[in-house]
């Protein structure tokens, strides 16, 4: 069992830490209800809705789940100037979280999701969004946002949330890696295809299986231990990343990273638990793992929590930041 003096320490440690959240947000829209009959109009369910959400979705999530372990999340990123981005703002106020670093941007949409819940189960997602790259005047208007931010506080750690809805491109990665890299301040990043291999020199790099399998144009079978270290190791000799965690689904979390010069590699397997719904467990281990790597956890234990928090939130229908008492009480049965 890890020590429970050190962890509780550990998890009092993520109070104090800010965090720069860079990405595409958006709005999970749901609608809740009940299902008891087949329409005569097609054979699909009759949801009678009873309950209607707004939550906040992409990288405000993993805002959500940093504000949730009881760190300060400050995001950066753009929304449309239209009532799902007033919205958005309105989210994020009632969180007590700062817009400030929020754009509001003409002629471009905010990105919603609307998932349709009947009987505690997703059966429809509908996405309204557009995933062109930001034009030049936009974009060095959210990298001077990135700059406003990292001048006024302390940051101890940036996380990149890509969802290829184009916020993030090839020239704001270098700029802002180059300009945290000068800094000393750790980058973690949640690829997506369209920027997969931008990433260089970044701390701590966390795709899934199928992004990793995508980004390298590879097929990789998650069984043979073999394929996947072999795309690991092709993956950081491009990119030249300190750390590289792949989840892996129900098969747990893998992460390949360097001790004293010696490559060091772990598979940590998943937990059993009754899942509900994956929606967002990736948000919620880029969220732990960064506030791991913020406070100085070794690679090893920041995998090993991080896959319990992933796994924690898939318990919960929707897509919810993880409870970080929960996740404490679990962290302290682990076994390294």
């Amino acid at each position: 069992m890890f020590d429970k003096e050190k962890i509780s320490k550990l998890f009092d440690s993520f109070n104090d830490l800010n965090v720069l959240i860079i990405g595409d947000v958006m709005v999970d829209s749901y609608l809740w209800g009940n299902v008891d009959r087949i329409s005569p109009e097609a054979p699909v369910p009759v949801v009678s809705i009873t309950k209607r959400e707004n939550r906040l979705g992409g990288a405000a999530n993993v805002a959500l789940n940093i504000k949730s372990m009881g760190a300060n999340p400050i995001l950066c990123s753009v929304v449309g100037d239209d009532t799902k981005g007033d919205e958005f703002v309105a989210l994020l106020d009632d969180q007590q979280m700062d817009s400030s670093g929020i754009l509001k941007i003409r002629n471009r949409i905010t990105t919603t999701k609307f998932r349709v819940i009947g009987n505690n189960i997703q059966l429809l997602r509908v996405d309204e969004e557009v995933d062109i790259d930001l034009d030049k005047d936009d974009k060095e208007r959210l990298f001077g946002k990135f700059l406003e931010i990292i001048e006024k506080q302390n940051i101890d750690v940036i996380i990149f949330q890509d969802y290829d809805k184009g916020v993030i491109d090839e020239e704001l990665i270098l700029k802002i890696v180059n300009r945290a890299n000068e800094l000393s301040i750790p980058i973690a990043v949640d690829p997506k295809r369209r920027n997969f291999l931008s990433y260089k020199n970044v701390t701590l790099f966390k795709p899934n299986l199928k992004e990793l399998s995508e980004g390298l144009k590879t097929e990789i079978n998650r069984k043979n231990s073999e394929e996947l270290k072999n795309a690991v190791s092709k993956l950081k000799l491009k990119i030249n990343a300190g750390i590289v965690m792949i989840t892996l689904s129900e098969d747990g979390i893998f992460v390949e990273f360097n001790d004293n010069g010696e490559k060091q590699i772990r598979l940590f397997p998943s937990h059993v638990r009754a899942i509900s719904d994956v929606s967002g467990a990736g948000d919620t281990v880029i969220s732990v793992a960064s506030l791991c790597l913020a406070a100085g956890v070794d690679p090893a234990m920041t995998a090993n929590i991080a896959n319990l928090a992933g796994g924690l939130v898939c318990e919960e229908v929707g897509v919810v930041p993880v409870d970080k008492l929960k996740l404490l009480r679990e962290t302290l049965k682990l076994e390294m």
